[in-house]
């Protein structure tokens, strides 16, 4: 009979490819995770892996029986959750995985109110791109993320918290005025500065601006909001920037913010775990402590307005 640590060890193989790395992910000896395998392996009758000097490539059927270990371990971590969360709201050990356009603006005023109302609640964060945090929820190493949505994944249930609309980043030597409202011809002759692929905010911006600019490409590329902040300063070029980012990334007396004409470009961010999850009860409540922890019970739960910078007062 095949046992859930054969499958722990043989769903690390397939990820790192490398009997070495996935030993040490599972915390045992190289040849304990072997024999495991093997063994795994004379139950089933067939070959998984084949043995390559320096790395473990799949079989046909071992690239399938890999994600088939995936759904078998996150459901038996789920029947934990359930036997010890059962009848209790936000006790123990909560994985939360955060979109990094968002984690900076948020977590600050989420993670002392999460504390103070759940006390015996342990939250570990994981700051990643969206690919991957749907990646490793999937796979049951994450509870619950926070991003922008909408996702389009079957077996992945999600509940939208607030609307975070996009300002227009500009130099604060740009001659158009705060309070005259732009729009997406505003900058199609301009450098737009961008996030790296694999950021959603990038591929937000991109939808938006598309028909403005054709197929002109966008220029520059940068790994943080920070990062793009500095270089629009400089007067590198302009930049879409999040409302949730606004009282962080605006606080520069270089920039000025510009805002769009209706309809006003934004994403929706909202929460995201897995359908058999059987901790929703604790997603609702952690949804229900975003929203007031970043003052947004009223109706509409829009970003919360930030600081204008120096330029704009």
């Amino acid at each position: 009979m095949i046992t859930l640590r054969q499958l722990k060890y043989f769903a690390a193989l397939a990820r790192h490819g490398h009997f070495g790395r996935a030993a040490s992910e599972c915390a045992v000896s190289q040849p304990a995770l072997s024999m495991q395998i093997r063994d795994l392996e004379k139950t089933l009758g067939v070959d998984l892996v084949e043995r390559r000097p320096g790395e473990a490539v799949l079989t046909a059927i071992g690239r399938e029986l890999a994600l088939r270990s995936e759904e078998v371990l996150a459901g038996a971590r789920d029947l934990v959750d359930f036997a010890r969360h059962q009848g209790r709201i936000l006790i123990g050990r909560l994985r939360l995985g955060v979109i990094p356009t968002l984690a900076p603006y948020v977590l600050p005023k989420i993670l002392p109110a999460l504390q103070a109302r759940y006390p015996e609640l342990r939250v570990e964060l994981r700051e990643t791109q969206t690919r991957l945090l749907i990646e490793e929820l999937s796979r049951g190493v994450l509870d619950v993320l926070m991003l922008a949505l909408p996702l389009n994944e079957p077996d992945i249930e999600t509940a939208p918290l607030f609307d975070d609309p996009f300002a227009l980043a500009v130099a604060a030597s740009d001659p158009r005025p705060v309070g005259k409202k732009v729009d997406a011809r505003a900058i199609e002759r301009e450098p737009l500065i961008l996030l790296e692929e694999g950021h959603c905010l990038r591929d937000q911006a991109l939808a938006f601006c598309a028909g403005a600019r054709g197929e002109q490409a966008m220029s520059l590329g940068a790994t943080s909001l920070t990062t793009v902040m500095q270089m629009v300063a400089n007067g590198y070029g302009v930049t879409l920037l999040p409302q949730v980012a606004v009282e962080v990334e605006a606080r520069n007396p270089r920039i000025k913010l510009l805002r769009f004409a209706p309809p006003e470009p934004g994403r929706t961010i909202g929460l995201a775990f897995r359908r058999t999850a059987p901790r929703k009860a604790d997603f609702s409540a952690l949804g229900t402590l975003v929203t007031e922890a970043l003052g947004l019970e009223g109706a509409g739960k829009r970003a919360p307005k930030g600081r204008m910078s120096g330029a704009q007062k």
